[in-house]
């Protein structure tokens, strides 16, 4: 049949609206059409709603994918410090959680219990600060915050289009940070068919550094290749514990019951009383993940992607996340806010210079 027959939006090798697998076969599982081509109702053509995202979109520069196949990894962690770091450059940011079942980001950023406000322009982002903006599922609903989203794949995407075509972003946005939920299925199927031709300037690939993560990660990889998305590179979360050594605690085991004793003061003592110095500016480290393999630089090195950078796993970091703050204000994350600040720092200078060429 003709290619021009098959909507834009479809899934890859989707068989055409009028064939006589059109909406059964397995490369139509998930896509947006499948019902409507089951049926025979499917358009043919392109999708009318991405006219209204393309005009929508029209004021935002640059659009960054943040992705992980594998969940647990810190993606939503690292999309909110990514925000904030962009919005502390001076940059009007946007922060659009795709996460349809699982959102966190309201959590992260401080922003529990607000709601999304419809007015003339459409719908205006719950902002942080005057120049970070942030759109999230958990926005919309007038339920208790503990009510899940029991949805299928239709409504997911007939939802992320509403977030694209109806919120009014303001006047100018630098960058637009896309949080998705862990795998490739229908939101990151949409949100790429939605904005590729509006220009997505590449996804950020978070992983953690043992080969049962990365497994699932270079699912990921494959994945923005074969849709066109460009990798601004690999991210290796919690790539070691981390702590300043006064803020470890020791402890005994018996190990006839397997209880313990906490002797962290007599440790203490005994390091200042011996080697003082040791308290001030010394961190102890430890590999809480295994990765034997190379990590995730090693990875990067196979698939032919860029390596941004290691993240230790850092108690501060993760207490500024349940707080909702940024990790770069204060000296508390000193462990984890100087690595963010690098990847992020790459991240910013890749995508100008693309810009530039």
């Amino acid at each position: 049949m003709d290619k021009g027959e098959i909507p834009e939006n479809a899934n890859e090798h989707c068989p055409g609206p009028q064939a006589e697998t059109a909406g059964k076969s397995e490369s139509c599982a998930g896509c947006p059409n499948q019902q409507a081509c089951a049926t025979g109702t499917a358009p043919s053509g392109p999708d009318p709603d991405l006219v209204a995202i393309a005009g929508r979109m029209a004021n935002v520069k640059h659009k960054i994918l943040v992705l992980s196949c594998k969940g647990g990894v810190g993606k939503s962690t690292f999309s909110a410090q990514l925000s904030f770091a962009l919005a502390g450059m001076d940059h009007q940011v946007g922060l659009l959680d795709l996460d349809i079942c699982g959102p966190s980001m309201p959590k992260m950023l401080g922003l529990e219990g607000h709601r999304l406000y419809h007015g003339n322009y459409g719908w205006t982002p719950v902002y942080v600060e005057r120049n970070l903006g942030v759109v999230s599922i958990s926005f919309t609903h007038s339920e208790s915050d503990d009510e899940p989203a029991i949805w299928r794949g239709p409504r997911k995407d007939r939802q992320i289009k509403e977030f694209l075509q109806e919120v009014h972003w303001g006047d100018r946005i630098d960058y637009l940070v896309v949080d998705t939920p862990p795998g490739t299925s229908d939101e990151h199927i949409t949100i790429v068919n939605c904005l590729k031709d509006t220009g997505i300037d590449g996804a950020i690939i978070v992983t953690t550094p043992q080969e049962v993560a990365m497994a699932d990660v270079r699912k990921g990889v494959s994945f923005c290749k074969k849709v066109g998305v460009n990798v601004l590179g690999v991210v290796e979360n919690m790539s070691g514990l981390t702590q300043p050594l006064s803020d470890v605690k020791f402890m005994m085991l018996t190990r006839e019951t397997g209880s313990s004793v906490d002797v962290t003061q007599d440790m203490i003592s005994c390091v200042r009383e011996n080697a003082p110095k040791l308290l001030d500016g010394v961190f102890a480290w430890s590999q809480v993940f295994e990765s034997s393999g190379g990590g995730a630089e090693r990875m990067c090195e196979e698939l032919g992607v860029p390596f941004l950078g290691k993240v230790p796993l850092d108690p501060q970091l993760c207490r500024a996340a349940e707080r909702g703050k940024s990790c770069f204000e204060g000296n508390k994350c000193a462990v984890s806010a100087p690595a963010l600040k690098s990847i992020i720092e790459k991240v910013v200078a890749s995508i100008k210079m693309k810009e530039e060429t």
